[in-house]
């Protein structure tokens, strides 16, 4: 941990700074959701600026991270995070205050001007923050910043957050219904978009996440799509760990393997819950056509997965069979 804590400092500096603000935020709102009860829809005024801390906490240091390993750009890399950071700060402060006026951040259509202002650069932000992602997943795609095993996972899962960012852009602008709604006052507030198919604003949800329990909620697979890349390098974390007990797993080629099959596995549930939110349906309650595709994806990397295992196995070298120093040989 204390090595983990040194290098950190050598990391992208505005994000790391973000993440700390963020920390912040997520402390604040922790509190929040303690001892203020007030709610809207039926949830904590400060869950959304909770939530939000988390996962820009998360998102936040694994973009410090990696702008720290590149080799070129090195500038461009630096501005792009910059404007993440910058970004993200004012979105999610937005969101913050928000909370602590006890009404809407996303989708509010009321005509008070700290609210429209406030809406014209939150949606901004959405387009800043996507654009930033994109530029350093492309960033990525052209240099090698470790191994094979670790640039497949960094590269697939920047990609499928950037694709999970991209559905946003539906949350903020396609998705147009009206609502009317009140907030934590009890004032009325119009709605105008939506995160869920078919559902009304309010309706029941999952406990902490809230994701609809009777339709569509397309945060799931923004949800899911933000931390594929968090899924893929624990996976790396766990098949490097195990390559030291596994002679089959150590050979670079193996472990990039396995990270491929992971990622598509990842790849088709991020795909299955899209479709089922588009078609309105819960993601407790999945029917014959949602459980099929998502059975086709996994068959699929069972059977890839299988095939990757009996390779490297069948190739390794036994431990006992590499050969041996003749004795007196020089071990220096």
């Amino acid at each position: 941990m204390r090595t983990v804590l040194e290098q950190a400092k050598s990391w992208h500096r505005p994000l790391m700074l973000m993440v700390l603000a963020m920390s912040g935020l997520v402390l604040a709102s922790g509190i929040g959701l303690l001892v203020d009860n007030r709610e809207i829809l039926n949830e904590s005024v400060w869950l959304k600026p909770f939530k939000f801390g988390i996962a820009f906490v998360l998102y936040g240091a694994t973009l410090a991270w990696l702008l720290s390993k590149l080799r070129k750009a090195k500038r461009l890399g630096w501005w792009t995070g910059t404007a993440f950071a910058v970004t993200g700060i004012i979105d999610v402060g937005f969101i913050a205050v928000q909370a602590a006026r006890g009404t809407f951040s996303h989708f509010n259509d009321n005509t008070d001007t700290f609210n429209q202002v406030g809406q014209k650069v939150f949606m901004s932000g959405v387009l800043g923050l996507f654009g930033a992602s994109l530029v350093i997943a492309v960033m990525l795609l052209f240099q090698r910043v470790g191994d094979a095993p670790m640039n497949r996972a960094i590269r697939v899962g920047l990609g499928l957050a950037v694709a999970g960012m991209a559905i946003a852009f539906y949350l903020v602008g396609a998705n147009t219904g009206h609502e009317q709604v009140t907030d934590a006052y009890g004032h009325p507030v119009t709605l105008a978009g939506s995160h869920g198919i078919g559902v009304e604003p309010g309706g029941p949800g999952m406990p902490l996440t809230h994701w609809s329990t009777v339709g569509g909620d397309l945060r799931i697979p923004h949800f899911v799509g933000l931390h594929a890349i968090h899924f893929l390098l624990i996976t790396l974390l766990v098949l490097h760990l195990l390559a030291g007990r596994v002679a089959w797993l150590r050979p670079e080629r193996v472990r990039a393997r396995l990270i491929g099959v992971a990622a598509f596995a990842y790849a088709g549930v991020m795909a299955t819950v899209t479709v089922q939110a588009f078609r309105g349906q819960a993601l407790i309650h999945p029917d014959g056509e949602t459980l099929g595709m998502l059975g086709g994806f996994l068959a699929v990397s069972a059977v890839a997965l299988a095939a990757v295992v009996t390779s490297a196995r069948r190739t390794a070298v036994p431990e006992h069979a590499a050969p041996r120093q003749p004795v007196g040989a020089d071990r220096s």
